[in-house]
């Protein structure tokens, strides 16, 4: 009975088709930590976590659905070293699948295509629970993440923050610094402007130090992005990335010293 009942306990695999969802991941959580804990259950994989200084927090949910194979019998939380991960990870070509799975001798085991298969120490998982913000948002603007992308290498050459600016019609962004200032103005109803709903005017003033890493770690892989914000509340960007279901990514405003 006992052979028996070790050979039923495979908790966890998780299989997809390419490696590019897993880059994106991985790319987007070592912007912000060294170790990272994921989730599993039934439902999918999750993994919530903020940077030592609290400024920034990314939030991630992975349904079982965009999985090419998935199966989870009980809850598990893993814990990786993320440079170690991404090591593994970046040897996968991008039309290789990967496959990881958790059993018996607590290692991550990591197949890649049809040959390479690594196994990974796991570390103790460290996550205490991180709380989502609970705000409402006034300004809601949609856009391709590479125009997001090149506006903030627009206004990174004069600024190390990002404002933004809305009405219900347009929204500008700008930067000052020593060297001077910058403005981009994109106008509702133009082809840049995916979108822009705006219940109550709005600014707020982002640091491009945690911005501009995250948008060029998951914004190759999502086509557009949500930018949600209230005046000096914190900015909220959603990540829509093929197969991956959401990233959210939540930025606390700079204050005004």
């Amino acid at each position: 009975l006992r052979h028996y009942n070790y050979l039923i306990k495979l908790e966890f695999s998780a299989k997809t088709n390419t490696s590019d969802e897993w880059k994106a991941i991985i790319s987007a959580i070592s912007t912000l930590v060294e170790e990272a804990t994921f989730e599993a259950t039934v439902e999918g994989i999750s993994f919530r976590g903020m940077d030592p200084s609290h400024v920034a927090l990314i939030d991630i949910s992975w349904p079982n659905s965009a999985f090419e194979k998935y199966s989870c019998d009980s809850d598990i939380k893993f814990g990786v070293r993320i440079d170690e991960f991404s090591k593994l990870i970046k040897r996968a070509e991008k039309s290789e699948s990967i496959e990881i799975n958790i059993s018996e001798d607590s290692m991550l085991h990591v197949s890649i295509g049809k040959n390479k298969k690594y196994k990974m120490r796991l570390i103790e998982s460290s996550a205490s629970d991180t709380p989502l913000p609970k705000i409402s948002y006034d300004s809601k603007i949609a856009l391709s993440s590479t125009r997001f992308d090149k506006i903030l290498g627009d206004i990174e050459v004069v600024s190390d923050y990002l404002s933004i600016k809305t009405t219900s019609e347009n929204v500008e962004f700008s930067g000052k610094g020593d060297s001077g200032e910058a403005t981009i103005n994109l106008e509702k109803g133009t082809e840049e402007l995916q979108e822009i709903s705006v219940t109550q005017e709005s600014t707020g003033t982002y640091s491009l130090e945690y911005l501009n890493p995250i948008v060029k770690a998951v914004g190759g892989t999502a086509g557009s992005i949500i930018c949600e914000f209230s005046s000096a509340k914190p900015l909220r960007i959603e990540f829509k990335v093929t197969n991956i279901g959401r990233i959210h990514f939540y930025l606390a405003p700079r204050v005004e010293s």
